[in-house]
């Protein structure tokens, strides 16, 4: 009897990649596919898929090298928790980018083999993703690099300093709540459309965070987001008590963007929890924020002189630093990931505020079961 093996996914824009993966998954038995329902797709990700889940389910079942496929039940990041309790596969398979801790803790609680696959093209045909097959989706995602919390004043009135962003191209769909400015990259749409307009970067930046805190907004966005969108490459923003920087340095060095390039691995967490509040906890005061803005100054200059290693250390003293104020960004599932890259990792850091998205690992070795970036070059 054939081995089962047990896949999920959005599968919208059916392509080679999809297939790819299929004919690398059934090489360990019959494929059973777990599509997620149009409800799940809009609550991960804050969008409808192209194709109805129907339509999805169709194109799934006609591949060759897929057994059966059905629609999950649940919802969230494990939406096919009960489909997999009840088939009790020999393999669970995902792809580089669907790695989460959750989902590899479910399969050792249920004795099933997890098998991650790293994301690549069949022989001879180029790299595809959903992403780049959506015509309307150029708008660009941002790491914070370093320094978060210190554009808000609450943080910087103790000691002012700098946050580090890096603007990336939309490679990957990257799931809201994940700490990659996720709703303000909705709200640039609203006013934009497909496309950032041409003009002066540092006003556009200025509209979409009056745009993305309008009046009234209680818990205001920190404006790095609306910098790291509209800036292309590096933007290096400094706050002194204020939601806007006083100087923005913007850096668009191709050894720079390579580097960085080089660098980094985004090792996925999985959205942040729907009860998440990094607030509850906090320890704001001039020696966190003091360490915070200094390690964000060792990594600039990390940057600049483009030292894996210095970047690598500096990175972990910057994120120390963030969780000495806000120790709710760190949590077991954070901690687990981390335990699991430390010997062979540099430097880590979380996306956003923490508490899931990605770990952003700085390494001179790759990483496994992560996700590489492309820098943002000049505007179109």
């Amino acid at each position: 009897m054939a081995k089962k093996v047990f896949v999920t996914g959005c599968y919208d824009l059916l392509h080679s990649g999809h297939i790819e993966f299929f004919r690398e998954a059934s090489q360990y038995g019959d494929v059973h596919v777990a599509l997620g329902s149009d409800k799940t797709v809009f609550g991960l990700k804050g969008r409808t898929p192209v194709n109805s889940e129907q339509e999805r389910l169709f194109m799934v079942k006609a591949v060759s090298f897929v057994h059966d496929a059905f629609i999950s039940q649940g919802s969230g990041i494990l939406d096919f928790e009960a489909e997999l309790r009840a088939m009790r596969p020999d393999y669970f398979v995902v792809n580089s980018d669907g790695s989460i801790p959750e989902k590899e803790a479910l399969c050792k609680e249920l004795g099933i083999a997890y098998v991650v696959l790293e994301r690549k093209p069949h022989n001879g045909l180029e790299a595809r993703s959903t992403t780049a097959l959506r015509e309307h989706d150029y708008l660009p995602y941002r790491i914070e690099l370093a320094g978060g919390w210190l554009d808000q004043p609450y943080v910087s009135k103790y000691y002012p300093g700098p946050v580090v962003t890096l603007s990336i191209e939309p490679t990957l769909a990257f799931n809201d709540r994940s700490g990659m400015a996720g709703s303000t990259r909705h709200h640039m749409r609203e006013i934009w459309g497909d496309k950032i307009p041409p003009g002066d970067y540092e006003l556009l930046a200025k509209i979409l965070f009056a745009y993305d805190n309008p009046p009234g907004t209680k818990i205001i966005s920190g404006s790095q987001d609306s910098i790291g969108l509209v800036f292309p490459g590096l933007a290096y923003a400094y706050f002194d008590n204020s939601y806007w920087p006083e100087y923005i340095e913007h850096r668009l060095d191709e050894p720079l963007l390579t580097f960085l390039e080089q660098s980094l691995y985004l090792v996925p967490l999985g959205p942040r929890y729907d009860d998440f509040d990094v607030l509850a906890e906090t320890h704001i005061n001039r020696e966190n924020a003091k360490a915070l803005a200094d390690a964000t100054d060792d990594n600039w200059q990390a940057i600049l002189d483009r030292d894996i290693y210095k970047f690598g250390s500096s990175l972990r003293e910057m994120f120390e630093a963030q969780v000495a104020m806000f120790p709710a960004m760190l949590n077991d599932r954070v901690q687990t990931v981390i335990d699991k890259h430390r010997d062979t990792a540099l430097g880590w850091k979380l996306t956003g505020a923490g508490g899931g998205g990605y770990l952003v690992v700085a390494s001179d070795k790759p990483i496994p079961q992560s996700v590489r970036i492309i820098a943002r070059r000049e505007a179109e």
